[in-house]
C-alpha cells in the first residue's frame, strides 16, 4: 500500500520520509490526524535523519582521537569540577557564547576525554570541529607549507567552528611554531571556540615561547574571552587500570 510513497521518497533521496511513511500513515488513520499534521511529522523525519547523517560526518571529519562522549564521564570520581558545572558545559554556553574553553589539570585527570566529549557534542549539534594534538599540528602545519598548502591549511582551520588543541604545553616551542600558532589563532579570532587542553595553567604560558611579544599575543587571544576548567585530583586513568 505504501511502496510508491517509499520509492518516490527514495527517488526524492528523503530517506527520513521514507524509513518513517508506513508508520506515520498508520498512525495518522487510527488517531484521525489531519493531513497538515502527518506532513509535518513526516518533515520532522526527514530533517531528524538529516542532522544525524551530518552529525556523522562531522564527527568522521573531526578525527577525534577516540569515541569518548560525555555520558561516559565518571562524576562520582572526584575531579574539581561540580555537577552543576558539568551540566553547563554539556549545555555547551561557552561554544554559543564564542568562549574558549581551557581544560587544565595534571596527567590522567580526563582533560582529553572532557574535550572529545565536547567536541562530540558539538559535532551532535551538526557543527564541524576539528582534533589536533598540538605537536602533531605543528609537524602538519609544517609539511603543509612545504608542499606549498599552509594558506589553504590555516583557512581549514579558520573555517571550522570548534578546533580542539589537545595537550598544549608539553615542551617549548620554537619561533616558528609560536608564528604558525599565532596566525591561526588570529584568523579564527571571533569566528569560532577553541578547546585547549593542557597541564600548565595560562599564566605559565609565557615560558613556552622564546619571543615574550607573541607569547603575550597567543595568551591574550586565547584567554580573552574564555572560560577556565581546573582538573584536580589523581589520575582517573590508573584508577580504571588498578580496577
Amino acid at each position: 500500500m505504501y511502496s510508491q510513497l517509499e520509492n518516490l521518497a527514495h527517488e526524492l533521496r528523503l530517506w527520513g520520509v521514507k524509513s518513517s511513511a508506513q508508520r506515520r500513515c498508520e498512525a495518522a488513520i487510527a488517531d484521525g490526524q489531519h493531513p497538515s499534521e502527518m506532513i509535518q511529522l513526516l518533515l520532522e523525519d526527514e530533517r531528524n535523519v538529516r542532522r544525524e547523517a551530518l552529525a556523522k560526518r562531522m564527527v568522521t571529519k573531526a578525527k577525534f582521537r577516540n569515541s569518548c562522549q560525555l555520558e561516559d564521564w565518571d562524576i562520582s570520581f572526584e575531579r574539581g569540577i561540580s555537577k552543576a558545572k558539568f551540566k553547563e558545559l554539556g549545555l555547551l554556553n561557552f561554544y554559543h557564547n564564542l568562549e574558549n574553553l581551557i581544560v587544565v589539570g595534571k596527567t590522567g585527570v580526563g582533560k582529553t576525554h572532557l574535550a572529545i566529549a565536547l567536541g562530540n557534542r558539538i559535532c551532535q549539534e551538526a557543527n564541524s570541529t576539528l582534533f589536533f594534538s598540538v605537536n602533531l599540528l605543528f609537524e602538519e602545519l609544517m609539511s603543509e607549507k612545504v608542499a606549498g598548502r599552509y594558506l589553504k591549511f590555516i583557512r581549514k582551520l579558520t573555517k571550522t567552528k570548534a578546533l580542539i588543541l589537545d595537550d598544549f604545553g608539553l615542551r617549548e616551542y620554537s619561533h616558528q611554531e609560536a608564528t604558525s600558532l599565532l596566525e591561526v589563532i588570529e584568523e579564527r579570532y571571533g569566528k569560532g571556540v577553541t578547546i585547549l587542553t593542557s597541564q600548565v595553567s595560562p599564566k605559565g604560558w609565557i615560558k613556552l615561547f622564546e619571543d615574550p611579544v607573541i607569547a603575550e599575543a597567543i595568551t591574550d587571544r586565547l584567554c580573552n574571552p574564555s572560560c577556565v576548567i581546573e582538573l584536580k585530583g589523581d589520575s582517573y586513568r590508573k584508577k580504571r587500570k588498578k580496577s
